[in-house]
C-alpha cells in the first residue's frame, strides 16, 4: 500500500481528501506524529518545522507544495540523496501571469498614477502609450517566467527574458547568464520570477536599477531576498524608479514599521500572487507518485547543485 504524510500547516484534511479520490489506494495520514512505525515513502510539506521530516519513517521522496524551495536546501531537514519534488502546476503559472499582468497593465495604462492622485481631484491625463512603445525584461524563464513573458509579449510589449540558460521563449528576445546587464538596458519594467539561489540573491540592486529606464516600474513575485531593500528604496526616492509593484519580502508577513508600508510608490501585496491551488497541486503530486511507484522519472525533482 502506498503511504502518504501530509505535513503541511494548511488545511491537511482537506488536502488528505482529495489525496484519497487522486489515489484511493493510498493509505493518507495527517499527524507526523502518528504515523506508527510503518514506512511513509511521501511526505506533503510546506515550510516544515525542525524535525518533522525525521520524524516520519521511511521517508523517499519530500513533495513541496511551493515553487521556491530554499527553506527545505537550508534547513538540512531533507537528507543529500533523497529527491525533493518542487511545485510546479498549472494554476500556479496562470496565478503568477495573472499577477503580472495586472501590475504591468495597471501602471502601463497610468491607472496607478491616476488612482494617486484622485484625493487632489485633479484632473491630469498623462500620455498613453501602447505595449508596443514599452520594454519589459522579465528575470526567469522557468514554470513561472516562461508563460507570463509569453503573455506579456502576445499583448504587444517588446520582451526580453534573462535566464541562466538563455533559453528561447516564444515571442522573447532571450539573454543567457552573462547578458544580464544588457538584458535590463533601458527597459521600462522589470519582472523578477527567479529562484532564489546563492547566485541570484541580492540580485536587484543599485548598479541593475540604474540600467533601466528613467521612471521604469518594478515588479517582484518571487522572493524578498533577491532585492536589495534600501537600493530599491533609494530608487524609488530619486525617481530612477516610478513605482514597485511587491508581494514578498525579506522577512514575511512585512513587519509594521518597515519603510515599504508607507512608501507612496510602492504597492504592497501579502504574498498572494501564486497561491497554490489545492486541486491542480494534489493532481500533480498524485501523478509523481504513480511515476514513482512505476519506477519512471518524477517531474520538477530539484536540482540540488542549482537550487532549484
Amino acid at each position: 500500500m502506498i503511504r502518504i504524510c501530509i505535513a503541511s500547516k494548511g488545511d491537511r484534511e482537506g488536502l488528505a481528501r482529495m489525496f484519497r479520490q487522486e489515489l484511493p489506494e493510498a493509505e493518507v495520514l495527517t499527524d507526523p506524529a502518528a504515523t506508527g512505525d510503518a514506512p511513509v515513502p511521501y511526505i506533503v510539506v510546506g515550510r516544515p518545522d525542525p524535525g518533522t521530516i525525521a520524524s516520519v519513517p521511511g521517508v523517499e521522496v519530500v513533495l513541496s507544495l511551493n515553487a521556491g524551495v530554499e527553506h527545505l536546501l537550508a534547513s538540512g531537514e531533507v537528507p543529500d540523496g533523497m529527491p525533493i519534488v518542487r511545485m510546479v502546476d498549472d494554476g500556479l503559472a496562470r496565478g503568477m501571469t495573472e499577477w503580472v499582468l495586472a501590475q504591468v497593465m495597471a501602471w502601463h495604462r497610468n491607472i496607478l498614477h491616476y488612482h494617486r492622485i484622485q484625493p487632489e481631484a485633479r484632473w491630469a491625463p498623462e500620455r498613453e502609450r501602447l505595449a508596443d512603445e514599452r520594454t519589459i525584461c522579465v528575470l526567469g524563464a522557468g514554470a513561472l517566467g516562461t508563460p507570463a513573458a509569453r503573455a506579456l509579449a502576445a499583448l504587444g510589449f517588446m520582451t526580453r527574458v534573462w535566464s541562466r540558460s538563455g533559453g528561447a521563449v516564444e515571442g522573447c528576445e532571450a539573454f543567457g547568464a552573462e547578458a544580464l546587464g544588457e538584458a535590463v538596458a533601458g527597459a521600462d519594467v522589470l519582472v523578477n520570477l527567479l529562484p532564489l539561489t546563492e547566485a541570484t540573491r541580492d540580485i536587484v540592486d543599485a548598479a541593475l536599477l540604474a540600467r533601466l529606464a528613467p521612471g521604469a516600474f518594478f515588479v517582484n513575485g518571487a522572493r524578498g531576498a533577491h532585492v536589495v531593500d534600501a537600493d530599491l528604496i533609494a530608487a524609488l526616492d530619486s525617481g530612477r524608479l516610478s513605482c514597485a509593484a511587491l508581494d514578498v519580502f525579506r522577512t514575511e508577513p512585512l513587519p509594521k514599521d518597515d519603510p515599504l508600508w508607507r512608501h507612496p510608490n510602492v504597492l504592497v501585496s501579502p504574498h498572494v500572487a501564486a497561491p497554490t491551488h489545492p486541486g491542480p497541486a494534489v493532481a500533480e503530486m498524485a501523478a509523481n507518485i504513480r511515476r514513482h511507484q512505476a519506477g519512471e522519472p518524477m517531474h520538477n525533482v530539484v536540482d540540488r547543485a542549482a537550487g532549484y
